[in-house]
């Protein structure tokens, strides 16, 4: 039996880290290593009273640079529940059997009571009363349809209705991960909004807000004067959104979209 390769606490020790994937179930992403075995790795929280012990097989290769933030891989997505983690397993779902079809050439022909056209398609008898309903039931389809071949006439042929969409400022794509504070005005102009997240621990997160470009642009580091880009939140057309448009890779392939999905307004 093969012996395991030592954990990384030598690279770990003392500086705090993130995980990518981040761990579903828990808000915050940034941790520092507690403690470790040859078959986990127990770490700490550091926003949340909060100490998980992580079996060391699930842990993949750490990032070269801590700036902004130390990475480290998860060779699996994990969930905390039930005060431990486990892995993800998403549900797949089978799709049901085709019915089967008679051998051809064995359909007999209809009894004079059995339905035909739409009330067999219905499963509506034969009889008379059932045929009436059975032409309610059809006039009512020609008339829902007739409306809907209306409104889209209406729509389609009236200017005046169609709506007008303006397309998105895509200015962000210019950004990069070496990208600081100055650069990003230099590229982008002074913001409209400047926000600090509070109580952030030792990641320090910086929001600029442009709403008439519709998106935010997000720095992180470890000081307030060493925040580079992170990556943009879309604000939506009503400016109230808050959803990654744009993230960065580290320099080792970890990305940011992680950490973009599971970050609050502030």
């Amino acid at each position: 039996m093969s012996t395991p390769p030592a954990p990384p606490q030598a690279e770990l020790l003392d500086r705090p880290f993130s995980f990518y994937p981040p761990i579903l179930g828990v808000e915050n992403n940034e941790w520092r290593l507690k403690e470790a075995t040859w078959s986990e790795m127990l770490v700490t929280n550091t926003q949340e009273n909060l100490d998980l012990a992580i079996p060391r097989r699930y842990f993949g290769k750490v990032s070269e640079t801590d700036k902004p933030v130390m990475i480290v891989g998860l060779k699996q997505e994990l969930e905390y529940r039930m005060s431990a983690v486990w892995p993800v397993k998403r549900a797949v779902y089978s799709m049901p059997a085709p019915a089967l079809k008679p051998p051809p050439g064995q359909k007999s022909a209809p009894g004079p009571n059995e339905p035909k056209g739409l009330g067999a398609m219905m499963g509506i008898s034969g009889e008379g009363t059932d045929t009436r309903i059975t032409r309610l039931i059809g006039m009512t389809f020609l008339g829902l349809i007739s409306l809907v071949l209306v409104v889209w006439a209406v729509i389609q042929f009236t200017p005046e209705t169609k709506p007008t969409f303006i397309a998105r400022d895509q200015t962000y794509l210019e950004l990069n991960r070496d990208d600081d504070y100055f650069s990003i005005l230099r590229k982008l102009g002074p913001p409209e909004g400047d926000h600090w997240k509070p109580n952030s621990g030792e990641l320090q997160y910086r929001a600029l807000f442009y709403p008439q470009r519709g998106y935010a642009v997000i720095l992180m580091g470890t000081k307030q004067e060493d925040v580079h880009y992170i990556g943009a939140m879309g604000l939506g057309p009503d400016g109230k959104g808050w959803a990654p448009l744009h993230s960065v890779d580290f320099a080792r392939g970890a990305n940011t979209m992680g950490m973009l999905r599971g970050l609050k307004r502030f």
